[in-house]
């Protein structure tokens, strides 16, 4: 007997048992796949949203919200006006071109986070966040290509640290050297 015959008439023999109310057996091996673990927690790499908020009188307050997995950076970039509002400079000053400016060519402030999070199996997150921040503070005159133009001058802020949180939720707030207040949560 052919393999497809033999299927049809197991079928066919399941169909009978069926149908007679059970009074037939037959054995049919079937390929099954492996049980299902269902768990209650989300696996240590998976997705976990985490908000950073910057308090900061240099450099302004901003927040913001990402999903990240265990493993993975990402750069936080926000530029907000100065006090007084945004700070004309010269396409003449060094470094013209690196420089935060808005769509009409004026000077913003510009704070920047590089959050690099590794979790381990007691849901434990450590944490590494890299903090650069520069804004305008007055102007200075600057020698460029033989010529003095007057160019704004900047307060800046570098730090990197190192921390361990949760991902329950919970927040944790660090305070950097300058005074600025870096708030940190994780939650799955």
């Amino acid at each position: 007997m052919s393999a497809s015959r033999t299927r049809r008439a197991v079928v066919a023999a399941a169909a009978l048992a069926v149908v007679s109310g059970g009074g037939l057996m037959t054995s049919v091996e079937v390929g099954a796949a492996p049980p299902v673990k269902v768990t209650s927690q989300t696996p240590p790499d998976g997705p976990i949203q985490y908000t950073v908020k910057v308090v900061s009188k240099e450099f302004g307050n901003s927040q913001e919200t990402r999903t990240l997995r265990s493993g993975q950076t990402d750069d936080f970039t926000w530029k907000t006006v100065p006090p007084g509002g945004s700070v004309s400079v010269s396409n003449q000053c060094p470094g013209y071109a690196d420089l935060p400016l808005d769509a009409n060519g004026a000077l913003l402030r510009q704070t920047r986070i590089r959050l690099a999070p590794i979790v381990a199996n007691d849901g434990t997150a450590t944490v590494q966040l890299s903090f650069q921040a520069q804004a305008p503070r007055g102007k200075a005159a600057v020698k460029n290509g033989g010529k003095t133009q007057t160019c704004p001058t900047f307060v800046t802020s570098n730090q990197v640290l190192r921390f361990a949180m949760p991902t329950n939720g919970t927040v944790k707030t660090v305070t950097l050297n300058d005074g600025t207040q870096i708030s940190v949560s994780a939650k799955r």
